[in-house]
């Protein structure tokens, strides 16, 4: 069983450990190899991108899942890195698919070793999370639909598992939605680390139909992750993953942990530690069902976090920490009468999306300029504008020449990046005002500790403090299941101590 928890923090396991039972974190804590701090070695994370280097052991420029969200030059916006036209969703308007998805992955190689016999399901509230994680051969990946709140699924696979269309029909989440809430699992005056202030008034979140977002609310919460875990527990029971004897199956389940951003006064810290509360217990239930389902001593468990946490914010003006606004749209309008002014008038610039800004090629062609000197003109041009920390151009990032460079060659996919990668001063929110609706994202860097762990049989119980790096997860779980490595995996296995 492979399990994501996006944004999972080593910290807040560590602080909340006597808060737990017995059978969750503590669970993979005693019972496996705990690794304190799994290294992705990357800039710009999001739970899509370390998904992918989990499960094909290989860095974004090469895996195909560089960012979440790429720029598609035919519509010129962004859009789903794993969205697939060519294929149809089912209880979805929008269809995924992992054409995009370069290499081979864990589940890929798990089912090649099973000559197509073994049963691989993902569940996940993110489509793309589940995708990646049945890969290319998988037998289906399962996600939450958040215009409708139905469990969806893509024809690149088979059919919705039929415990799961049946729970559309008969207990659908549209059908509980208004009848749901997050409040305090325990007393708040029992939460640990919490600020006085923030114990007088305990959270309660609902979910009301009439909510444009309520089904994104949802899927962002510990209710979603509850909703995760019945739906993986239904499957392992009544389609009998894991017990058929003809091959290794695998389940493959993804939670979030991620602030909740739809707080009222942007303190997201109790909302945090009842998410964890929360999901050690559905850690024990999903612990639980594969022991009495699939039999005790008889399952690989491998779970790991995404490795970043993004807990950005625009704090309050009284605070008087530098920030600022970029906005994109004047920052393309700028740099457009610039290189007009050098090169002459013209529209240079194709698009400005995320970080990368993209130059139009066939324009600097037809006018005969120079393609590496317009792209050192509007790098040095990005470079001094305000909010802006630095840019790189694509030789730099290919030829690295510093640490920033080199995590930056890691990250960058060549061949959707842009002419020039833009990095932004902490403190700053972005806003992206070139297409609607306008959205802001604040700029903070926050290294943590993210946590792996591995429980199977034959591997001694023991912690592992020194950083491990990512892509070494997916080769270390294909030797404890004896089968080949994803073909793009760049790490050996770790050396675990074992019986």
């Amino acid at each position: 069983m492979g399990i994501v928890v996006d944004q999972l923090r080593t910290d807040y396991i560590e602080f909340l450990q006597s808060y737990f039972t017995d059978r969750g974190f503590k669970r993979l804590m005693k019972d496996g190899a705990y690794i304190r701090d799994i290294d992705f070695k990357v800039k710009g994370l999001d739970a899509a991108t370390a998904t992918a280097m989990l499960y094909t052991g290989a860095y974004p420029a090469n895996t195909g899942v560089a960012s979440e969200s790429v720029y598609d030059p035919v519509t010129r916006k962004m859009q789903p890195a794993l969205l697939d036209s060519k294929t149809l969703g089912n209880f979805t308007n929008d269809s995924y698919s992992p054409e995009n998805l370069r290499l081979s992955t864990l589940s890929d190689e798990l089912a090649v070793d099973g000559l197509a016999l073994s049963s691989i399901y993902s569940f996940a509230a993110d489509p793309q999370l589940a995708v990646i994680m049945t890969g290319h051969a998988g037998t289906g990946a399962c996600w939450i639909n958040e215009n409708t709140g139905n469990w969806a699924t893509t024809t690149y696979y088979k059919n919705l598992p039929a415990p799961v269309s049946a729970r559309n029909y008969s207990y659908s989440v549209a059908s509980r939605i208004d009848t749901m809430q997050w409040k305090p699992s325990i007393p708040i005056e029992k939460f640990p680390g919490l600020p006085q202030q923030k114990k007088i008034y305990p959270f309660r979140h609902m979910f009301p139909r009439s909510d444009k977002e309520v089904y994104r609310r949802f899927s962002a919460s510990p209710v979603g992750n509850a909703e995760v875990t019945d739906v993986a527990i239904e499957c392992l029971k009544q389609m009998k993953i894991g017990s058929n004897g003809n091959a290794v199956d695998m389940i493959n389940v993804g939670y979030t942990l991620a602030p909740y951003k739809y707080v009222s006064d942007g303190d997201f810290r109790a909302e945090l530690t009842d998410a964890y509360l929360r999901l050690d217990s559905q850690l024990g239930r999903l612990f639980e069902a594969i022991d009495k389902y699939v039999g005790a001593g008889n399952a690989v468990i491998w779970l790991s976090s995404t490795g970043y946490y993004d807990d950005a914010v625009i704090d309050d003006k009284k605070y008087r920490i530098p920030t600022g606004e970029f906005s994109m749209k004047r920052a393309e309008s700028l740099l457009n009468s610039y290189l007009s002014a050098l090169h002459g008038n013209a529209d240079y610039v194709v698009a400005f999306r995320g970080s990368h800004l993209y130059l139009d090629h066939s324009l600097l062609e037809e006018k005969k300029l120079d393609v590496s000197d317009v792209v050192a003109d509007a790098r040095s041009f990005l470079a001094r504008m305000s909010g802006v920390s630095d840019a790189f151009t694509l030789y730099d990032i290919l030829s690295p020449r510093t640490t920033e460079q080199e995590r930056l060659r890691l990250s960058v996919d060549p061949k959707k990046g842009g002419d020039i990668f833009v990095t932004f001063n902490p403190g700053w929110a972005v806003v992206d005002d070139l297409d609607y609706p306008v959205t802001s994202h604040p700029v903070r860097e926050t290294p943590v500790l993210t946590p792996a762990f591995i429980v199977a049989p034959g591997i001694v119980p023991q912690k592992i403090s020194l950083p491990v790096d990512a892509t070494a997860l997916a080769p270390t779980v294909s030797s404890i299941l004896r089968i080949r490595s994803p073909n793009g995996a760049v790490s050996k296995p770790l050396l675990l101590e074992r019986h």
